[in-house]
């Protein structure tokens, strides 16, 4: 399965992880959403994350959202994280 990684437009702490390109799925009320990537089949997403978890997500809801610390997150700091 290709996940794709969005960021909302509205609150840029909130990301999310979905199964198709366009995030048909994405909550409205966190929109609008940009397409920040994706990570191909086999791959490893970012921050430790489970892929099996982001998969089951995406099955049952159609996406999977998670949120960035509100402080400054330097790149590659992957402690500054949180699963939604």
């Amino acid at each position: 399965m290709q996940i794709y990684m969005f960021t909302s437009e509205s609150t840029p702490s909130l990301r999310a992880f979905a199964g198709d390109s366009a995030g048909s799925k994405l909550p409205s009320k966190h929109g609008p959403w940009n397409q920040d990537g994706s990570i191909r089949s086999g791959d490893h997403p970012p921050h430790h994350f489970s892929r099996a978890k982001i998969e089951q997500a995406i099955k049952f809801d159609g996406f999977q959202l998670w949120r960035m610390k509100s402080d400054a997150v330097k790149p590659g700091d992957e402690a500054h994280t949180q699963a939604a």
